[in-house]
């Protein structure tokens, strides 16, 4: 007769099972939905990625430069390296990332799942944009060109005309 595992037991056997599918997923893509994120919220093209295991901090290179994404109407220009913090439902401490608002680019700064609304929200500094969560369920490739090239207007030169 078989004897059942102690609960201990079979609670350590999980996370350890959770630490080596966390740190074994050969695609960024399926690590995304452990932390309550679409898996579609980073491009196709991803070369590598480092996610640590003392703080969730992470580090993404992609194959291509530059990396456009069209989510609906948005356009997000994604570079070579991206970088920041996973949290449930949450990207915290994120570089590498910038969506276009009207002519110019701004930088996402964090990003937040809202189930209740079915929606990502996109940090800017203290503004952000939300988007339907829908616009993220598949994985979109890269595009070489946006509308208009990036490099036109940056945030920061728009500070400086103004």
């Amino acid at each position: 007769m078989a004897m059942a595992s102690p609960p201990k037991l079979q609670y350590s056997i999980a996370v350890i099972s959770l630490y080596f599918l966390c740190s074994s997923a050969a695609d960024v893509h399926d690590l995304l939905p452990l932390y309550n994120l679409p898996k579609g919220l980073l491009p196709r093209d991803i070369k590598s990625y480092s996610l640590s295991n003392t703080d969730n901090s992470f580090t993404i290179e992609l194959n291509s430069n530059p990396c456009y994404v069209k989510f609906g109407d948005q356009l997000v220009y994604y570079d070579t390296i991206i970088k920041g913090k996973l949290g449930y439902g949450k990207v915290t401490a994120v570089s590498g990332i910038q969506a276009k608002k009207l002519f110019i680019w701004v930088s996402v700064t964090g990003i937040d799942v809202d189930e209740i609304n079915d929606m990502i929200e996109f940090h800017v500094g203290a503004l952000s944009q939300k988007l339907p969560a829908k616009d993220f369920e598949a994985i979109h490739s890269c595009k070489a060109k946006g509308l208009q090239l990036r490099s036109q207007f940056s945030f920061l030169e728009m500070d400086a005309l103004i």
